[in-house]
């Protein structure tokens, strides 16, 4: 029997076969998860190899995220006692406190050194230079994590709210991003110091990226929290698009011509597109991955708060990419997000199709991509005749565990038997079924994200109940609950 020891978190009964399993990979997945902290500083590095001995040095804003609340997942079932969790956050918690961050705005910088806690200047594998940039969606996971601290362990609460309290993420908002909507958008974040390339200069001297985020990525959790913590107007949740619009080829770049039409929530229009695949029809994220669509859901209660649109979208993604992998591409495995490449780097894959962007995330090495086409604007491409070197990450398949357990489940038990893809510290990052190369890394933000998966799953959706607090429920549940997609 699994004894919970967080008061207040009722304990779970006898183990199933089914929750036995997680509990297993969850136990290795905590392992290299602890094997990621520097010691003096408690902090998690970005990554550490396969055999858990030699840690990255640098890391960032999510990762100290994923970390809290692995630390929460890893105590909610039964890994480590409350002492040794409550000791784990209060260590990250003053190491955090103590990071150099833009003073102004409270917002953290993208990389330091975990070690020293410096601000790193000078990449350390390559020696480039490195401009301080802060990150609004990076930063969005970092608030949202000490947004769950209060409620995760009480006794840091006053830790985690002075820090939260400092950060604005009006920073990254410019209200004049959708002026055809009457609402606007966040860039992508910030320099201090002006960059190569692109930016935009504002009158406080900060350097802005000249892009926006528009699609709904995992990269809403900044407009989620922007929003909860009443930094961020309701209306510009509405500003992200759903599809393009369907208006002539001006918008036919995108991966294929949307069905839809024009609603309108909180005075904003929005064109309340959807694309097709094999029968389905969903809302896309930017690229077609799996953590776009999902990581979000690991803390937020979309599928309840927003049950007619995320809460339908969710569950068509996760069987198209199982179909894309056992059907489409005939890889005989799936799950697809970015993630370390098992031939070297770290790369998007996730299944074309299902994002905006014509050019997409593909599934294989080979990045054999499909063209549908755009009636009227653009003729489409023959199918593929056959896909390359699929790359299957395991987070991937844990983040659709809610949607389809059986399945996922399954396809990690295949992955472990058939390929040199499990160690110490559990799932390696990802594997190349056909070629059988696989990626013998951690990722702090991949097992993070897996240790999040497990604790819902093992411990009664505790990761969504420490933020989905009724005082978050008050400011963003009325916001999502407003939408109805065509998704089935």
């Amino acid at each position: 029997m699994l004894k919970i020891v967080l008061s207040g978190v009722l304990a779970l009964g006898p183990l199933h076969p089914p929750a036995d399993t997680l509990r297993t990979y969850a136990a290795a997945t905590w392992r290299s998860m602890a094997a990621m902290v520097e010691p003096a500083t408690g902090l998690p590095a970005d990554k550490v190899t396969g055999d858990l001995k030699t840690r990255a040095k640098v890391t960032s804003p999510t990762n100290v995220a994923t970390y809290l609340w692995s630390v929460f997942a890893a105590r909610d079932i039964g890994l480590i006692g409350r002492r040794e969790a409550e000791a784990r956050v209060a260590k990250a918690l003053d190491s955090v406190a103590r990071l150099e961050r833009h003073a102004p705005t409270g917002q953290f910088f993208n990389w330091y050194d975990p070690a020293t806690l410096q601000l790193v200047r000078t990449w350390p594998d390559t020696g480039d230079p490195v401009r301080p940039f802060a990150s609004s969606v990076d930063n969005g996971w970092l608030a949202a994590a000490l947004m769950m601290v209060p409620q995760a362990v009480p006794s840091q609460g006053a830790k985690a709210r002075a820090i939260l309290q400092t950060m604005d993420f009006r920073a990254y908002y410019d209200p004049a991003a959708r002026p055809d909507a009457g609402t606007g958008l966040l860039r992508g974040g910030f320099w201090v110091e002006r960059p190569e390339g692109c930016s935009v200069e504002t009158p406080s001297g900060l350097f802005m990226t000249c892009h926006h985020y528009g699609a709904p990525a995992e990269t809403r959790i900044a407009t989620y929290v922007g929003i909860a913590l009443g930094q961020l107007p309701r209306e510009h949740y509405f500003g992200l698009y759903r599809t393009f619009p369907d208006a002539g080829c001006d918008w036919a770049w995108q991966e294929q011509k949307p069905v839809g039409s024009w609603k309108e929530y909180l005075g904003v229009k929005v064109w309340q597109g959807t694309y097709g695949y094999r029968g389905m029809r969903f809302v896309p994220t930017w690229g077609g991955s799996m953590f776009e669509e999902l990581m979000n859901d690991l803390i937020v209660p979309e599928n309840v708060w927003a049950a007619k649109s995320w809460g339908r979208n969710h569950p068509v993604v996760v069987r198209a990419h199982i179909e894309h992998g056992l059907h489409e591409a005939g890889y005989g495995y799936w799950g697809f997000s970015p993630s370390n490449d098992p031939h070297g780097g770290y790369r998007e894959y996730g299944v074309d199709p299902l994002g905006m962007d014509a050019a997409g995330y593909t599934s294989d090495r080979e990045r054999t991509s499909v063209d549908p086409g755009y009636e009227g604007c653009r003729p489409a491409q023959p199918e593929p005749a056959s896909y390359g070197d699929g790359v299957v990450t395991p987070h991937a398949v844990f983040l659709a565990y809610r949607y389809a357990p059986r399945q996922a489940l399954d396809n990690l038990a295949r992955l472990r038997r058939n390929f040199d893809a499990y160690g110490p510290g559990g799932f390696y990052d990802a594997i190349a079924v056909r070629s059988g190369q696989v990626s013998k890394y951690h990722l702090a933000l991949d097992q993070g994200m897996i240790m999040a998966a497990i604790g819902n799953a093992l411990a009664g959706d505790a990761m969504r109940r420490y933020f989905a607090t009724p005082q978050v429920a008050a400011k963003l549940k009325p916001v999502l609950s407003l939408e109805e997609w065509d998704a089935r």
